[in-house]
């Protein structure tokens, strides 16, 4: 009986890791933290009476556009943001004066009466590269929303480049070909310096429960206006030294960040 050939490092191609190494890979996975390269499409889970998903996702595409190639030029392109009928009604309408003033003149605004539409019209702005990113609501678990139609987001905006946050309000963790997903809530504002009763800096609990490049972990996000702050929860400092393995990222992590869409 003839056995296969054992496949040399060297012969591997550049970006891919042997199985032999993938522990080790694993260890040394990099924390999330603002400023590093965004995916092309993430998801923001968070309750419906609160605004705390679409606050969030607004502040990750803030800190993706600084850190992308088109913060090296102003950046005029407009941000699509589309929400069904059921997020609508949890949510209430984008306050355009409420805006960070980035995104205050150049919010395009689409309401879809089901969450097919919404896809469609998610899917379809994927597909326009004068927008500089897409954010999108839907309620629920709905059925159109299934891996398929989540696959479909993801190789458009990675096809096209154009990044999508979508925002899972009232909704359980499902199958999702989404790169990195986040559990979000309202946290309590720092004071403000200066007059302790002014309303402060909004803040989010963050849990980044699922990632392609990084192990999970929690912080306590803010967004000065300049720039997305994170602090690390000190529990999950203290869990992370309580566990000693390396995260399992085995495969997922050995692909990287590449591209689904074909080239």
């Amino acid at each position: 009986m003839s056995r296969s050939p054992v496949m040399n490092r060297d012969a591997l191609p550049a970006d891919l890791v042997p199985a032999s190494e993938l522990a080790h890979v694993s260890a040394r996975a990099p924390r999330w933290q603002p400023g590093l390269a965004s995916p092309h499409h993430s998801e923001v889970f968070a309750e419906g009476g609160e605004a705390s998903g679409a606050a969030a996702a607004l502040a990750f595409a803030a800190d993706a556009l600084r850190t992308g190639s088109a913060a090296e030029t102003e950046d005029h392109r407009a941000l699509l943001w589309v929400q069904d009928r059921a997020a609508l009604k949890l949510g209430g309408r984008p306050y355009r004066h409420g805006l960070p003033e980035a995104f205050r003149h150049r919010l395009i605004h689409v309401v879809c009466e089901s969450c097919e539409d919404a896809l469609f019209a998610l899917e379809e702005g994927l597909r326009c590269r004068d927008l500089a990113a897409v954010i999108g609501e839907v309620a629920g678990n709905p059925k159109a929303l299934d891996f398929t139609a989540s696959r479909r987001l993801t190789l458009a905006a990675e096809r096209y480049g154009v990044p999508l946050w979508l925002v899972r309000l009232n909704a359980a963790h499902d199958l999702s070909s989404a790169r990195m997903r986040w559990d979000v809530r309202a946290a309590p504002s720092p004071h403000p310096r200066w007059n302790r009763d002014a309303p402060g800096t909004p803040a989010w609990h963050a849990e980044l429960f699922r990632a392609r490049m990084h192990p999970p972990g929690t912080w306590i996000l803010r967004d000065d206006g300049l720039a997305l702050v994170a602090a690390r929860d000190a529990r999950d400092d203290a869990a992370v030294h309580e566990n000693t393995t390396p995260y399992p990222l085995g495969l997922a992590f050995a692909a990287g960040d590449r591209s689904l869409a074909p080239r």
